[in-house]
C-alpha cells in the first residue's frame, strides 16, 4: 500500500512537470498579455538606452571638459577647457530652467550652474597678465571648489541632476513610469494565467487518476 501511494505521488509529480513544460497552450488572453508585456518591456528598455546615450554624450562633451578645467594648473588651460563646456551648454540650450520634475530643488537650477560657469570664465579671462602666482592659484582653487564635490575621497563634477535630458525631464519621467507599470502589470497577468492553467491541468490529472 505504501509503495502504491509513493508511485501515485511520483506519477502526479511527473504529470505536473509535463503540464508545466509541454501541455500549457496559450489562449487568446495569454497571447495578448505576453505580447503587451514584451512590447512595454522593449519600450522601457528603449528609454534606458536613450538615457544612457544622452548621459554619455553630456559626460564626454561637457562634464569632462569642466572636470579638466578644475584640474588645470594654469589659467590658460582652465580657460580653454571651461570654454568648451560653456560652448556645449549654449549649443544644447542648457542655459536656463530647472530639471526637477516635482520639487523645485535649487541644486537642479541650470541657470545658476550655467551663469556660474560664465562668471568663472570671465574671472579667468580678466585676470591680469602680471597677476602673482598666489593670485593665480587662488583663482584656480576657487574654480575647483565651485564645480567639484568631494564624496568618499572621490572628486565629482557638480552638475544639476537630470541635465542630460533637459528640457524633456517631465516627458522622460512619465514615459518611464507608464511603460514600467504596464510592463510589470502584463507580465504579472501573464504569469498568473500560466499558473492558473497549470493548476487546472494538474487538478484535472489528479481527478482522472483517482477515478
Amino acid at each position: 500500500m505504501k509503495e502504491s501511494k509513493e508511485e501515485f505521488i511520483m506519477t502526479i509529480n511527473i504529470q505536473t512537470l509535463k503540464v508545466s513544460h509541454e501541455e500549457i497552450v496559450l489562449g487568446k488572453s495569454g497571447k495578448i498579455f505576453l505580447a503587451l508585456a514584451i512590447l512595454f518591456t522593449l519600450l522601457f528598455v528603449a528609454w534606458g538606452v536613450v538615457r544612457i546615450v544622452h548621459t554619455v554624450s553630456f559626460n564626454l562633451n561637457c562634464a569632462a571638459y569642466l572636470k579638466r578645467a578644475t584640474d588645470a594648473n594654469t589659467i590658460e588651460m582652465a580657460k580653454a577647457e571651461l570654454a568648451k563646456a560653456i560652448e556645449y551648454a549654449e549649443k544644447n540650450e542648457l542655459t536656463e530652467g530647472i530639471v526637477s520634475v516635482f520639487l523645485q530643488n535649487p541644486k537642479n537650477d541650470i541657470g545658476f550652474w550655467y551663469n556660474n560657469m560664465k562668471a568663472a570664465h570671465e574671472e579667468l579671462d580678466t585676470l591680469p597678465e602680471d597677476a602673482t602666482p598666489l593670485e593665480r592659484t587662488n583663482v584656480l582653487m576657487k574654480l575647483r571648489e565651485s564645480f567639484t564635490d568631494n564624496d568618499n575621497s572621490n572628486t565629482a563634477v557638480t552638475v544639476p541632476d537630470g541635465i542630460t535630458i533637459h528640457p524633456y525631464n517631465v516627458i522622460y519621467f512619465w514615459y518611464a513610469t507608464i511603460t514600467l507599470i504596464f510592463a510589470c502589470t502584463f507580465w504579472t497577468l501573464f504569469l498568473v494565467l500560466i499558473v492558473k492553467q497549470a493548476e487546472e491541468k494538474v487538478s484535472a490529472t489528479e481527478t482522472k487518476n483517482k477515478s
